[in-house]
């Protein structure tokens, strides 16, 4: 016996056949001038039970409803809804028949004209139907919905469709993609395209995805950072520079972290670290003004809080916000070692700043409300920074925190080609073979020893602002396609 699914599936495969014998292309061609269903909403004539102008527009069916000789159908679009008025006195036959065909989630092209009912619904009273594309899948319990999160992140398209808000909140990651671009245009910076296919990981300490060019017989890995070829062009003399990229890290999935994700990275000659504070706060503030209008507050929701963007942010060193709330100087390295302990961080063998970091994560992160720029890092955990003139102790980088998420990071970048060797040289000391960082990168040497301008640089997660500034949940929510493990067959 066919089950409910089978005999749903069977009813639709009828359909297509009887829009076939009706002589349509049940996929349909090409439709041309037909309007956005916002616009075509906004054509409603002013009294009710009037017809308006003709219109023509296109659409996926939502809802189908029955009144004698009447049919009520609902299609939308990217901008909107709108009633469908069939009459069984206004088409012929064979359009009633076309009319009958279509399903719930169908995608039709609609000739009518504007009509506003009794009740004030904008509709447009059906005069020619053009099947467009029959769906052979049924949509999800139209009462209920998908209730699965998983099966809505795997079949993104229904979650699109179907899931209120979904839409519109990855339509605004594109605006705010925008708004970057146009803020660095604005200041002088040039857009450009680096390697995704790298021969050494450089730029940050992750692991890299492995590959292999087959003709050239190298091993290659996919870029963890933007970071090294983007310098080698301001070697080069592009002096304001950007990359808008994919970058790829072999690494767990959380509420933040996604294995590929979207990072902007800047770099501008003869700037620092504090004129990356300065273009850090306006490539958010300006993404909110997009979002919220020109003249909108710059406080926005996000987790059940409120966070405040007017600028300046606030500004934080490293050392001070670790005395504050682990208690002890980040110099004490006994008192450093009894926290670690307390807290359960390993410490034997391992770099005393490194312990530090941990520390500092594990006391400090989450209680940075934000946003907050953090300042002034150990020098030994920032290879590719410069140090501070007066305390080469001390890095001179930030990190911005909001709800305890780390948004941005940048560096005063370190210009000097002995030194940046011998940090190199330092940090690989002892990493097995396959960690990101396990290779001298000769080529971005011997480009700092052509001479690299002083400069700032900065570095945006492009997702989790997306989702800090839509309020979402977690980045996935504003990632199109985020990585999943495949269901087993």
């Amino acid at each position: 016996m066919a089950s409910p699914a089978d005999r749903l599936a069977k009813a639709r495969i009828e359909k297509l056949d009887k829009i076939v014998a009706l002589g349509r292309d049940p996929y349909g061609q090409r439709f041309d001038d037909h309007l956005p269903i916002a616009q075509a909403r906004a054509k409603q004539p002013d009294e009710s039970g009037v017809e308006g102008e003709s219109v023509r527009v296109a659409g996926r069916v939502m809802q189908i409803r029955k009144a004698g000789k009447l049919r009520f159908y609902e299609i939308a679009d990217a901008t909107g809804q709108i009633q469908l008025l069939f009459s069984r006195g206004d088409l012929d036959e064979e359009q009633w028949e076309l009319m009958a065909a279509l399903d719930y989630a169908d995608l039709v092209g609609i000739d009518g004209v504007t009509w506003k009912t009794n009740t004030g619904e904008p509709s447009v009273k059906v005069r020619a139907v053009t099947p467009l594309c029959k769906a052979l899948a049924p949509p999800p319990d139209k009462h209920h919905g998908v209730q699965d999160p998983e099966l809505l992140v795997r079949q993104r398209s229904l979650d699109l469709i179907y899931t209120e808000g979904v839409r519109d909140r990855l339509l605004k990651r594109g605006e705010i993609v925008k708004s970057v671009r146009q803020t660095l245009a604005d200041r002088g910076f040039v857009e450009v395209e680096t390697p995704v296919l790298h021969t050494v990981a450089g730029g940050a300490a992750a692991k890299p995805f492995q590959t292999h060019h087959n003709a050239l017989d190298v091993d290659l890995t996919l870029r963890i950072a933007l970071e090294l070829h983007l310098k080698r062009l301001m070697v080069g003399g592009i002096e304001r520079v950007f990359e808008l990229g994919r970058v790829f890290r072999n690494e767990g999935i959380d509420q933040t972290h996604n294995p590929e994700f979207t990072m902007l990275e800047a770099y501008q000659a003869y700037g620092d670290y504090r004129s990356m504070m300065d273009l850090t706060e306006a490539v958010i503030v300006n993404a909110i003004r997009v979002l919220n209008g020109p003249d909108a507050p710059l406080t926005i929701p996000h987790a059940g809080k409120e966070v405040d963007f007017t600028p300046p942010f606030e500004r934080r060193t490293y050392a001070d916000l670790f005395r504050e709330h682990a208690g002890c100087d980040l110099t004490d390295e006994a008192a450093v070692a009894a926290k670690a302990k307390e807290l359960g961080i390993e410490t034997a063998g391992r770099h005393p700043d490194v312990v530090v970091g941990d520390v500092f994560e594990a006391t400090v992160e989450d209680s940075l409300e934000g946003p907050i720029f953090v300042t002034d890092y150990p020098a030994s955990l920032c290879p590719l920074t410069k140090r501070k003139a007066d305390d080469p102790a001390v890095a001179e980088r930030f990190e911005l925190f909001v709800h305890g998420m780390e948004l941005a990071n940048a560096y005063t970048e370190l210009n000097d080609p002995r030194l940046q060797e011998e940090l190199f040289r330092s940090q690989l000391a002892g990493q097995a073979e396959e960690d990101s960082m396990a290779k001298l990168d000769t080529e971005f040497l011997q480009a700092l020893r052509i001479g690299m301008p002083p400069a700032g640089g900065l570095g945006i997660g492009i997702d989790r602002l997306a989702m800090l500034l839509t309020d979402a949940k977690g980045i996935r929510d504003v990632i199109f396609f985020p990585t999943v493990k495949p269901i087993a067959e």
